[in-house]
C-alpha cells in the first residue's frame, strides 16, 4: 500500500484529507456520521476570542452547483472551545487544526494569545474576515494589511500558522506572497467566492445579508487554478480545497502542487467523503504504480 502520509510544517497527518473550516463545526456533530479517525486533521469552525452571534437567518442557500452561505462565523469563543471542543477532540486518532478569525488585528492576535498553550496541532488564519477598521473590507484583499496581520499574529502565536485565502482578488499570488513576507508557515485555499442569489416571486435576494459566500463543485476549477499559481509562487506547502467531492478531484488539487487537501461542502452530502477521498487517493496510487503520495504532487508544471 502507498504511502499517503504527508508533513505539514512539522506536524504528520496519517493522510491528506482535512476537513474545511466552517463546515464541520467541532467534529462533535459529524462524530455520529462518520469515523473522525480516518481523517488527517479536523479544521474546527472558526474561534474567535469572544463569542460571535452570527448572521441572522436566512444565512444559507442551495445554488447550481453548490451553496451560498452568510452564517457570519458564529462562535462561542476561544474559553468554550479549549474547555470542551480539545478534550472531546482528543478521543481521536487525528490532528486539530484551529481557525482562528477577528474583526480587527487586535482581535486576531488576542485569539491567537488566548488559545496559547491549548492541546493543538496548527493554527488557521482566516484572513476573509470582514475588517472593521477598514470599512469592513476583507484582511486577505490588501497584501499590505494581510502581511501585517500575519505578522502581528505570529509574535504570540506558539503552533504553526496556517493563513487561508480569499479567492475574492485580482491576483492572489500577490496575497500569497504578501503573507509569506509576514511569516505564514503554510497556506490553505481557496475560501468561498462572493456570490449572490435572488428569489423572483418575492422580488429579494434569499440571504438576509443579500451577499454571500459560495462553494461546491462549481467552484473548483477556480480553485485549481489558484492552488496551481500560489504553488509555484511561494515556498510554503499549501493546503488545496475547493469544491473536492472525490479522490478524483482532490488528485488534481495535489497534482498542482498541494501537499493536503480539505474537504468542506461534499460533507454535508456524505459526511464520508473524506475518509472515500483518503481511500480513493491509496486506490490510485497502487493501481499506477507509485509507492508515495510525493511521488505525484507538483508533478503539473
Amino acid at each position: 500500500m502507498a504511502d499517503i502520509k504527508v508533513n505539514i510544517c512539522g506536524v504528520e497527518l496519517k493522510n491528506p484529507v482535512v476537513t474545511a473550516s466552517g463546515t464541520f463545526g467541532s467534529g462533535r456533530e459529524f462524530s455520529e456520521l462518520t469515523d473522525l479517525n480516518g481523517l488527517g486533521a479536523v479544521t474546527v469552525k472558526g474561534v474567535s476570542a469572544v463569542p460571535w452571534q452570527g448572521n441572522p437567518a436566512p444565512r444559507i442557500a442551495e445554488v447550481y452547483g453548490g451553496m451560498l452561505n452568510s452564517v457570519g462565523l458564529q462562535n462561542p469563543g476561544v474559553k468554550y472551545f479549549i474547555e470542551n471542543d480539545i478534550p472531546f477532540l482528543r478521543q481521536y486518532d487525528t490532528k486539530i487544526i484551529v481557525n482562528l478569525c477577528g474583526h480587527s488585528v487586535e482581535e486576531y492576535v488576542e485569539a491567537a494569545r488566548l488559545i496559547r498553550g491549548a492541546d493543538v496541532d496548527l493554527l488557521e488564519l482566516n484572513i476573509s474576515c470582514p475588517n472593521v477598521s477598514e470599512g469592513g473590507m476583507s484582511f486577505g484583499t490588501d497584501p499590505v494589511i494581510a502581511e501585517k496581520t500575519v505578522r502581528e499574529v505570529k509574535k504570540v502565536a506558539d503552533k504553526p500558522l496556517i493563513v487561508k485565502l480569499t479567492p475574492n482578488v485580482t491576483d492572489i499570488t500577490e496575497i500569497a506572497k504578501a503573507v509569506e513576507s509576514g511569516g505564514a508557515d503554510a497556506l490553505s485555499l481557496i475560501n468561498t467566492v462572493t456570490g449572490m442569489k435572488i428569489d423572483i416571486k418575492k422580488r429579494q435576494p434569499v440571504l438576509q445579508r443579500k451577499i454571500g459566500g459560495m462553494s461546491g463543485p462549481a467552484v473548483k476549477p477556480i480553485a485549481v487554478r489558484m492552488v496551481y499559481q500560489v504553488c509555484n509562487a511561494v515556498k510554503l506547502p499549501v493546503i488545496g480545497m475547493g469544491g473536492i467531492s472525490n479522490a478524483e478531484d482532490a488528485l488534481e488539487f495535489i497534482m498542482v502542487g498541494a501537499t493536503a487537501v480539505a474537504i468542506g461542502t461534499a460533507n454535508f452530502i456524505d459526511p464520508d467523503t473524506g475518509i472515500k477521498v483518503a481511500g480513493g487517493i491509496n486506490k490510485y496510487l497502487d493501481e499506477n504504480g507509485f509507492d508515495s503520495i510525493s511521488e505525484i504532487r507538483g508533478i503539473i508544471k
